[in-house]
């Protein structure tokens, strides 16, 4: 693959090298309604397009979804009022202007995915039936199957990709991002687990990457989210130096099917929609615990029904409320949600006689790849779309049923802005040239420590120029790429368990503290392991002393092989340990980022977004944006750190930045 690199950080994955490749004008990663839309779309213009994703082509989230889509297509309803109900669920922390973007085109963005071939449900008189849920003031979420959405929409959208013949890779784990000799995307790097004409590490090269990867809910023990949900977008955006923003604000459902204390993994979910057809959140003594709390009761947004719920589980001490929807009758039940029903009676509870045992659990990142209103990421030829993406549009909680909405959108944006460049649009750096207003996003403050000593290695030999073990220009120079030790997959359950004490719905500098320690304890495990296996290129540990100095005498697992799970559990850590390093900057109570120590919203300092990148240096630096607004986004340059002076005179180099080591 001459001319072909690694990401520029020259972090990635260890991995073989690619056996084998194939070339497409675009590759779009995922296979939910953003990573699909994208695809038509371009296929349709006559670009060659493939599709890799990491399972089946309808084994994404975009199945699980429940509820629906929301968009202004009832009567009396319009963009204006979807957006005002946006911008209040998302706690001053959205973009406005990519909300606008969102309402206005979101109606005729659902009428061409009904073109597509999704049905909805409809009313009697043929029109799209609607209905309510949490955050919203009018009937505007247009569901199938009653409560089987996200299954139409996949099914439609398979369908006609297969019509298409669009190029597919099913079960393929995408690795890293491949750029040219300018540091623009050229392709991904992919394992395909054992099916498929490939078989092993490969590479599709592409001057157009969409990441449309969906969430990583599996970084805590309960989720909603698939098995398949272990932030490998946001990952591999990592490594290859694109921002990422607002990680801290993950939305923990409310109402999940409460299985025990010991139950891990994907949860059933019981929709909101149930909320919004009637049914009531009550405690052991059937009393309703949301009247009086918010405006909406049951319908608040789901920031506010979660630490409702909360609080109310920790009052009385028990570890679950209760769904009541009895009232409903079994034929409402068989009607309108028959999956949950099916689910709720195959773990012995039947909703039509008693009320259903529900607790909150993880659910959607808010935050994700830093996008702007045409899905760019800061690395040139890379785009992000759905739940991988952070647009701007959620802000610190995510509106109900906004989520298929975000993802229809803006695929369709990235397929339109991919087109035009392909049929010759001028472009600068791979961005559009734009004239940057008033300085915001250029004065935004870097925050980073001190460069700490670190003996590194690159393909197994140690450099040994410079304190730190290597030159920077060595470990900036992408065809000397630096791989990540991999954390063994037997980590993985203890990963969520640190997540969900230390990171979960309730969250103190005191919880987050011991989570980044313990999770830096993994790292540095994989790392001595790494360090002490001479077959594997590795890192030495903290204390391993100067570079060329003897290891420790001490005992060191086996490193973990290059392997699926263990690429996943990489890619967890990595994900986690920038969630928590978020999370503890963030120093209030915003959205669905619930701090105990902090319970207030402080608008004056925090008003603001986080934005984090790791610099080949292997450093994470956190930057506070100066307003709610995203701006424009441009290719990351590092930062002239001496130039810059810290956010408050108080901060000290450990409030404001974590030392990083992927």
């Amino acid at each position: 693959m001459t001319g072909i690199r690694h990401p520029a950080t020259g972090i990635r994955l260890t991995a073989p090298a690619p056996g084998w490749c194939i070339d497409a004008d675009v590759v779009v990663v995922g296979s939910g309604v953003a990573g699909l839309t994208a695809a038509l779309r371009c296929a349709a213009a006559g670009l060659a397009t493939v599709v890799v994703t990491k399972a089946r082509l309808d084994d994404g989230s975009t199945r699980w979804a429940q509820g629906g889509i929301a968009a202004a297509l009832g009567e009396g309803d319009t963009p204006e009022q979807h957006l005002d109900d946006t911008l209040v669920a998302g706690a001053g922390l959205c973009d406005e202007d990519a909300v606008r973007t969102l309402v206005t085109e979101g109606p005729d963005a659902v009428r061409r995915l009904i073109a597509t071939g999704a049905r909805f449900d409809t009313t009697d008189g043929g029109d799209i039936a609607l209905t309510r849920e949490g955050g919203h003031h009018r009937s505007r979420i247009a569901h199938a199957g009653g409560d089987a959405t996200g299954a139409e929409i996949s099914r439609a959208l398979v369908a006609a990709v297969r019509e298409a013949a669009l190029r597919t890779i099913e079960n393929a784990l995408v690795l890293d991002l491949l750029t040219d000799a300018d540091g623009r995307t050229a392709g991904v790097t992919l394992h395909v687990m054992g099916e498929g004409r490939h078989d092993g590490v490969g590479a599709v090269r592409a001057p157009a990457v969409v990441l449309a990867t969906g969430g990583m809910g599996q970084v805590f023990s309960a989720t909603t989210n698939p098995a398949v949900s272990t932030g490998d977008g946001v990952a591999l955006a990592l490594r290859a130096g694109a921002e990422i923003s607002d990680l801290e604000f993950v939305q923990f459902h409310p109402t999940v099917l409460y299985l025990g204390a010991d139950s891990e993994g994907q949860q059933p979910l019981v929709s909101e929609a149930v909320r919004g057809e009637g049914a009531h959140l009550v405690d052991a003594s059937g009393t309703r615990f949301m009247v009086g709390q918010h405006e909406l009761a049951e319908l608040a947004p789901r920031d506010i029904v979660a630490k409702a719920i909360t609080r109310r589980m920790e009052l009385h001490g028990t570890e679950h409320m209760y769904l009541d929807a009895r009232h409903f009758g079994a034929a409402m039940w068989e009607r309108r949600f028959p999956t949950i029903l099916a689910a709720c009676r195959a773990h012995g509870i039947d909703p039509v006689t008693e009320p259903i045992p529900v607790a909150p659990a993880a659910h959607y990142a808010s935050g994700g790849v830093r996008t702007d209103l045409r899905g760019r990421t800061t690395v040139p030829g890379l785009y992000a779309c759905g739940e991988v993406a952070c647009t701007g549009v959620h802000g610190a909680n995510r509106l109900a049923s906004n989520s298929l909405l975000e993802g229809l959108v803006f695929a369709e944006r990235i397929a339109a802005d991919i087109v035009e460049r392909a049929n010759g649009a001028e472009r600068t750096n791979g961005i559009d040239a734009v004239e940057e207003t008033g300085g915001a996003e250029q004065a935004d403050l870097v925050e980073q420590a001190p460069t700490a000593a670190q003996a590194l290695t690159t393909e197994g030999t140690t450099t040994g120029e410079g304190s730190d073990g290597q030159s920077l220009a060595a470990a900036a120079n992408p065809d000397v790429p630096v791989p990540s030790p991999l954390l063994d997959p037997e980590e993985r359950g203890t990963v969520q368990r640190i997540m969900t004490r230390g990171a979960g719905v309730l969250r103190s500098a005191e919880s987050l503290a011991a989570a980044a320690e313990a999770l830096e304890a993994l790292h540095d495990g994989a790392a001595r392991a790494a360090a002490a296996d001479t077959g594997l290129p590795g890192y030495a540990a903290p204390d391993a002393g100067p570079p060329g100095a003897a290891a420790p005498e001490t005992d060191h697992p086996k490193p973990a092989e290059p392997g699926v799970e263990a690429w996943e559990a990489t890619n967890l850590l990595l994900v986690s340990r920038v969630l928590v390093a978020a999370a503890s900057r963030r120093e209030e109570t915003r959205g669905c980022h619930w701090r105990e120590d902090r319970p207030e919203r402080d608008d004056e300092n925090w008003r603001r977004h986080l934005v984090v990148r790791l610099t080949p240096e292997r450093r994470l630096v956190l930057r506070r944006t100066q307003t709610a607004a995203f701006g424009p986004v441009r290719p990351a340059q590092a930062p002239d750190c001496a130039a810059v002076p810290p956010i408050h005179p108080d901060d000290h180099p450990a409030d404001v930045t974590k030392e990083s080591q992927p």
